[in-house]
C-alpha cells in the first residue's frame, strides 16, 4: 500500500572519483530502499559529479535514516547532499505585476495536477491579481514598491517566505528588480521568466524592440535570480520563429504563450529537484 512506502529524492554533488555511486547505492539497499530513477552527470571541465536518485523505502524509513546511513559516504567523498520528501507537496509564493498570463498558467497546471505544488501566497505591487487570488482562495498581499519603501517591502517578502515555509518564489512577470541583498539571501529559491531567448532587449516594450530590429526568432528564458540582472543560471528556454508580417502585438501574444510554458516547466523541474546549480550554469535532469 502507498501509505507503507516512503519516497525521497536525493541530490548529490562532489568532485568526481571512482566508487561514489557504489557507496551510495549499497547503503540505500541496506535499509531496503529501491531506486526508482537515477540520473548522473560528470562535468569534465570542473571534474564535478552530479547525481539525482529517486528512491522508495519502507514506510518506517525517515529522512534522518537516509542521512544517517549515507553519512560515511558523504564524509568520504565530501558530498554536498540534499534529501527531499517526495510525498510532501512543495509550497510556492507567486509574485506578479499587471501581466498575469504566466501566473494563470501555473495555477491551471496545479489545478490539473501536472504541477504538484501549493500556492501559499500571491504578492503584487498592483491590485490587479487580487480577484484571481480570491477566486483561488489564495492569500493576496499588496506590496506597492517605491524607492523609499523598497527595503521595507522586501523585508515583508522575506517574512512571508519564512511564515509560509515556501520552498520557492516565482516571479511570474513581476516587474520590479529585486535588490542585491534579497537576491543573494534567496539565491537558488527564486525563479524569474525573462522575455528573451538570451538576455537582450532589456527595459520597456521588449517585443516592440525586437520588432524594430526585425528578429526572426523570439523566445523566453527561465532562470534563477541573482544580483546580476537577468544573468542568473538558466533552467529552461524555448524559441519560436516569427516573420516580417507579424505586428508587435502578434509578437507580444506569441511571447506570452512561450513565457507561460517556459516558466511552468522551470518551476516543475525545480520542485522535482531536477535542477542542480553548477557555478553559473545548471545541470537539469529531465524526466
Amino acid at each position: 500500500m502507498a501509505e507503507d512506502i516512503s519516497e525521497f529524492v536525493l541530490t548529490l554533488s562532489c568532485a568526481d572519483r571512482p566508487g561514489i555511486v557504489a557507496a551510495v547505492t549499497t547503503e540505500l539497499a541496506a535499509i531496503g530502499a529501491n531506486i526508482s530513477e537515477s540520473n548522473q552527470f560528470w562535468d569534465r571541465g570542473s571534474n564535478k559529479f552530479f547525481m539525482r536518485i529517486a528512491v522508495q523505502a519502507p514506510g518506517t524509513v525517515q529522512r534522518d535514516d537516509i542521512e544517517r546511513v549515507l553519512k560515511p559516504a558523504v564524509d568520504r567523498f565530501e558530498i554536498m547532499m540534499g534529501v527531499a520528501d517526495a510525498q510532501r507537496k512543495p509550497k510556492i509564493v507567486i509574485m506578479v505585476s499587471k501581466f498575469d498570463h504566466a501566473m494563470l498558467h501555473i495555477l491551471y497546471q496545479i489545478r490539473v495536477n501536472w504541477l504538484n505544488a501549493e500556492v501559499v501566497a500571491i504578492v503584487s505591487n498592483h491590485e490587479d491579481a487580487r480577484r484571481t487570488a480570491e477566486l483561488e482562495n489564495i492569500p493576496f498581499h499588496h506590496l506597492p514598491v517605491t524607492k523609499d519603501n523598497k527595503a521595507e517591502q522586501e523585508a515583508k517578502i522575506v517574512g512571508l517566505v519564512k511564515e509560509t515555509g515556501a520552498d520557492l518564489v516565482v516571479l511570474a512577470r513581476y516587474m520590479q528588480i529585486l535588490s542585491d541583498k534579497l537576491s543573494t539571501r534567496l539565491y537558488g529559491k527564486v525563479i524569474n521568466i525573462h522575455h528573451s531567448f538570451l538576455p537582450s532587449f532589456k527595459g520597456a516594450k521588449p517585443y516592440h524592440q525586437a520588432h524594430e530590429r526585425g528578429v526572426k526568432i523570439i523566445g523566453a528564458t527561465a532562470h534563477y535570480v541573482t544580483p546580476d540582472l537577468d544573468e542568473g543560471p538558466i533552467i529552461e528556454q524555448e524559441t519560436e520563429r516569427v516573420t516580417h508580417v507579424m505586428t508587435p502585438d502578434d509578437l507580444v501574444a506569441t511571447g506570452r504563450d512561450i513565457e507561460s510554458r517556459v516558466l511552468a516547466r522551470a518551476v516543475k523541474l525545480h520542485l522535482e529537484n531536477r535542477v542542480m546549480l553548477n557555478g553559473r550554469k545548471t545541470v537539469v535532469f529531465a524526466a
